[in-house]
Parts: structure tokens; sequence; C-alpha cells
């Protein structure tokens, strides 16, 4: 006899200096609410349900580099957000907090910075 076992991706989640500030970012960013506040955790809900985005503390956070080298700090994950429109979508990330990336690999997506550093993509379909 087998057993159906039920997996659920709730949440993804970000390391950062402080876990309060990125989460602030993102919710300027894609406005979610917060779903839960702690300070040193903080998760966000995507509307509609589904997983969310979830920020924890990391007192020796260290930024990835992008493009990173050979002895770089490697990013570990990216997160990919679809866009009506790359140009002002990327104006309301940088309002937010954000920075244009200086190497761009595509010219459909644009990559940029959070404000601890991880990459992440805007990208129109």
């Amino acid at each position: 006899m087998t057993e159906t076992l039920r997996m659920t991706l709730t949440a993804t989640v970000l390391g950062a200096p402080d876990a309060r500030e990125l989460a602030s970012f993102y919710r300027m960013l894609l406005g979610w609410e917060v779903r839960r506040d702690s300070p040193d955790w903080v998760s966000l809900a995507a509307p509609g349900g589904g997983a969310g985005l979830s920020f924890q503390t990391e007192k020796d956070h260290v930024r990835p580099i992008w493009p990173a080298g050979p002895d770089d700090q490697q990013m570990m994950m990216h997160l990919d957000i679809e866009v009506d429109d790359l140009d002002i979508a990327g104006v309301h990330a940088v309002a937010a907090g954000a920075t244009l990336a200086t190497y761009q690999p595509q010219d459909d997506v644009r990559v940029y910075l959070d404000p601890a550093g991880h990459p992440f993509c805007l990208w129109k379909r």
C-alpha cells in the first residue's frame, strides 16, 4: 500500500541583513500584504493565495555578485517577475529601492538587484 504524500510549497525565503527592510522593499515592489512580522522573520502573502515570499535576518549575510566570477559569492537563486511593461516596471522597481544591474544578458529581460543584493528579473511575455 502506497500512501500519497501531500507537499505544498508555501514560500520562498530570502536571507538579508534585516528581514524587515527587505520585506518592505518587496511589499512596495509587489504590493503584497504582510502575513507575519517579527524582528527576524517577515512573510508576505501573494494575492489570491499560493506561495508567498518570506525574509529572514542573517547577521552574516554576504551579498551575491552579479554576474559572479570564480571567487565571488554566487547567486543561490533569483526571482522572475512577469510584467506588462518593462520600462514602467523598471521605474517602479528603482523607486522601491532596486538597482539596475550593469550586466544585462537578454534584451527582453531586465535584471535588478534588491537592497540585499539578490538579483531578480523583470520580464515580459
